[in-house]
Formats: C-alpha cells, sequence, structure tokens
C-alpha cells in the first residue's frame, strides 16, 4: 500500500514521537525501524518540530510550530523590534530611541528584508544591505580596528554628525567552460570608497557581507559541539561577551558564539546602539563630531529588548523542501552526495540541548551544514583579519530554505559578497578544499548538472 501524502498543515507530533518518527509514521512506516537519514520522507521536514510549510514570500518569517502561547507572543515582540526603525535620542520613544551616532541602517529589517537576504546594489548605487568591514594588523600580528573608521563604514549621520561616507562596487568578469563545451562567467566584486575622514591607512584590510537569511537559527546552536567534531573543518574559539569563550558557529565566518551576542553586534555595528554585550559607541579618536553626540542611554538597547529580538532571531521557523517526490530532484540529491558536497554541507543532524529553548532538544534536521570552517582557495579568499580564523576560512552556509530566496527576496544573488548570480556560479567559486568537488560539478553530465540545481533549488 502506498503511504499516504503529507499534509500542508501537520499537527503538533507528540514529543516523544520527534519530527522524524512523526514523518514515518505519516508514511505508514513506524514499524520501529529508523531509515537512513537521506530517506526522502524523513528530508520533508527541514527544521524537525520547527518546520513550516509555507513558501509564499513569508516564508522566513514564520514562528517555530514547537513554541508555547507566550513564547509566540515574545517572538511578536521582537519582529516589531526587529522590524520598526529607531529614532534620534532623545526621543518621546525611549525605548526606541539612540540610533547613532553613525549608522549603516534605522532598523534590522533594512539588511534583513523579510528576514532574509541581503543583495549587491544595482548599477552605481552605494550599499545598503550589505557591508564593508575594515581593520588592520597590529605589530603584533593581532586583528585591530582600522583608527580612523573602526570596524566597518557607517554611511549615514544622526543631525550634526557626518557619515562616514559611501562604498561603492565595480565588477570583475571572467569566463570558462564546463567539460562538455557550455559557456559560463564568472563575477566578483571590488569596493570604490569615497570617504568623509580620508582615505583609510595603507595596510587597511577590507570585507565585503551581505546580511544572512536567518531562519533555524536557534536550532543550528542547539547542535551539540560533540557532533560538529565529527564533522571536518574546525570551529574557532571566541569570546561570548560575558566573560567566557565559546565555539565560534554563527556568521559568514563562525566568528559569533551565539544569537544573542550575533543580535547585539549588529545593533552595535549597524544601527549605532550601544548594549551590555558593547557598551561604547562605534566613534573612532578621530570622530569628534560622532562622540559628543547625544546618547539614547547607558546601555541604549536594554537586556530585555535585545533578548526579544534574540529570541526572534532564533526562533524562526525553517520553510519545508518542495518537491521532494520529484525525480529530478531526488536525481539531484543523489548527484549532491556523489559529487562530496555533503562532506562540508551535512545534511542531517540531531539537536542537543539549546541554553534557553527547551523545545529545540531532540530534534531530527537537515541544514546541510557543519557549521565549521574550510579553507575555500584563494578565489574567495578574505582581505579582514580575524582572530583564529585565517584569510580562505569560511563557515559552511546551511542550505535549508535557500531555494525560496528568490519568492522573498527577489534574487538569487549568493556567497558572501552576491558575487555568485545563482547555484551554478556558487559552486563554480568553490576552491580549497572543496576543489575536487568544484572539479566534479564541471565535469559532470549536464543532466546532472541540472539536476543538482534543480534540488537545489527545491530546499
Amino acid at each position: 500500500m502506498a503511504c499516504p501524502s503529507i499534509p500542508s498543515h501537520r499537527p503538533r507530533a507528540p514529543r516523544a514521537l520527534g519530527s522524524l518518527g512523526w514523518a514515518l509514521a505519516l508514511l505508514g512506516c513506524s514499524d520501529g525501524l529508523a531509515p537512513p537519514p537521506a530517506t526522502l520522507s524523513a528530508r520533508r521536514f527541514a527544521g524537525g518540530d520547527g518546520t513550516v510549510f509555507v513558501a509564499s514570500d513569508d516564508a522566513y518569517s514564520q514562528p517555530l510550530p514547537l513554541l508555547d502561547r507566550e513564547q509566540e507572543r515574545r517572538f511578536f515582540r521582537g519582529q516589531a523590534l526587529f522590524r520598526d526603525p529607531w529614532v534620534v535620542a532623545p526621543a518621546s520613544t525611549d525605548s526606541r530611541d539612540g540610533l547613532g551616532p553613525l549608522f549603516n541602517a534605522r532598523a534590522c529589517s533594512d539588511c534583513h528584508p523579510r528576514d532574509g537576504r541581503g543583495r549587491p546594489p544595482s548599477g552605481d548605487e552605494p550599499l545598503r544591505s550589505m557591508f564593508l568591514r575594515v581593520g588592520v594588523v597590529d605589530e603584533g600580528g593581532a586583528p585591530a580596528s582600522e583608527p580612523t573608521y573602526g570596524e566597518q563604514i557607517q554611511p549615514f549621520g544622526i543631525p550634526g554628525v557626518q557619515g562616514e561616507g559611501e562604498v561603492h562596487l565595480t565588477w570583475h568578469e571572467e569566463t570558462g567552460r564546463y567539460a562538455d563545451g557550455e559557456p559560463y562567467a564568472l563575477r566578483r566584486p571590488s569596493a570604490s570608497l569615497a570617504l568623509t575622514r580620508g582615505d583609510l591607512v595603507p595596510d587597511a584590510r577590507t570585507s565585503l557581507r551581505v546580511a544572512r537569511q536567518l531562519v533555524g537559527l536557534g536550532l543550528l546552536e542547539a547542535i551539540a559541539d560533540e557532533a560538529l567534531d565529527a564533522a571536518g573543518g574546525r570551529s574557532p574559539v571566541v569570546a561570548d561577551g560575558e566573560g567566557g569563550w565559546s565555539r565560534g558557529r554563527i556568521g559568514w565566518r563562525a566568528d559569533m558564539p551565539n544569537t544573542r551576542h550575533q543580535t547585539a553586534k549588529a545593533f552595535h555595528l549597524d544601527l549605532g546602539l550601544t548594549s551590555q554585550l558593547f557598551p561604547e559607541e562605534t566613534c573612532t579618536a578621530a570622530e569628534v563630531d560622532c562622540a559628543a553626540a547625544s546618547s539614547g542611554g547607558h546601555p541604549e538597547l536594554l537586556d530585555r529588548l535585545l533578548d526579544n529580538v534574540a529570541f526572534y532571531t532564533a526562533t524562526l521557523a525553517v520553510p519545508a523542501p518542495r518537491d521532494v517526490d520529484d525525480p529530478t530532484v531526488q536525481r539531484g540529491f543523489d548527484v549532491f552526495q556523489e559529487l562530496g558536497c555533503d562532506r562540508c554541507h551535512v545534511p542531517h543532524q540531531i539537536t542537543s540541548e539549546h541554553p534557553t529553548i527547551a523545545g529545540l532538544a531532540d530534534q531530527s534536521i537537515w541544514p546541510f551544514t557543519d557549521l565549521r570552517l574550510h579553507d575555500m582557495g584563494e578565489g574567495l579568499a578574505d582581505e579582514r583579519p580575524l582572530d583564529d580564523v585565517g584569510p580562505r576560512d569560511w563557515r559552511t552556509p546551511p542550505l535549508w530554505g535557500i531555494g525560496l530566496l528568490e519568492v522573498v527576496n527577489g534574487h538569487l544573488e549568493l556567497l558572501h559578497d552576491g558575487r555568485a548570480r545563482g547555484f551554478a556560479e556558487a559552486v563554480l567559486w568553490h576552491g580549497g578544499e572543496a576543489t575536487a568537488a568544484r572539479d566534479a560539478f564541471t565535469e559532470a553530465a549536464s543532466d546532472d548538472r541540472r539536476a543538482l540545481l534543480r534540488f537545489l533549488e527545491s530546499l
């Protein structure tokens, strides 16, 4: 007898059954024998009990289905703080003032539209939903802030404070061919700067970044360190901002230990808001007008507000993959594994305990990441130094939900700086530890290449 179809909205599974058991029960396969992790029925529930079957432009903005009523209320409080603009202090809205003095955006959603991914600007527009990090290496070889502009170019200033200038992109294109003769083109960006306080110091290092989509962050936090250690690559050890050290796992280069720290860092650099984790303004000694500006309090971002936004970003649900039964998608998943993509983009994980959200434990999830750093080759090398992270090191980004990027954000510009115009270009930029997988992709039959891309579109 054929297994029944999956409903578009499933009732919550009993806790003891779990997401994998629920998937098997739906398919009439709950005989006590768990299938291998690649079973298609299990893969439908990419976020375990945190999966939503939504494929609209709100697909990245859904709360985890496993939240209770009070947690849902907290989710929507955090969502309001994430989406609403902050204002200059002093203001009648004293819980939302303190913007700047220097900033990139007025709201988190400016960089993460619909909780999704930023993109490079069109034409000669300046950066808006991406940013330029800057830094230097000190005499001891350690990374440090650029002396005039700090860690990040912040183009806007509140009244009385001059913004730091604008960043524009120039694109450089190169061409190549697959083994069967089909041509392709790749592009890479370079930044041109129109700064207001003089040039960067001669030895400054820069790094272009787009803001990432946010789904499933809490589930990724709940993967145990021991599970990550079973994979290749490595994890940096980073300061948690609260007197301790932790394994980095969030961010393009795994330099953030958790969503709370990541959220506070984004508020600090992007909106210019101080917090207990980042209590100092971003003004440098050269920015006298910035240092003299009014403040929204000390700190400007209260702990309860920070915690609500961090909770929101940690509890965004994972959209389910689509067309899982499509033969081309199934073949694409096979190709994904045959080429070795799954060595870093590890398909399946089991979560452990989350430090604050109990419902995220013991989830069978399909994030397609090992959350670890890998040498990705000279083509993707990054200039800006970081503690314990080499210039060619990048964290394996999760792939869940990536196939809905065009629906949610209207583009498919991928990798850390948006250089890849689709999945094929993203694969072709892989180097270093991923050279063999990239070369296998270029040498694969065109039907297999298309199947792989179709699989990625389904995620």
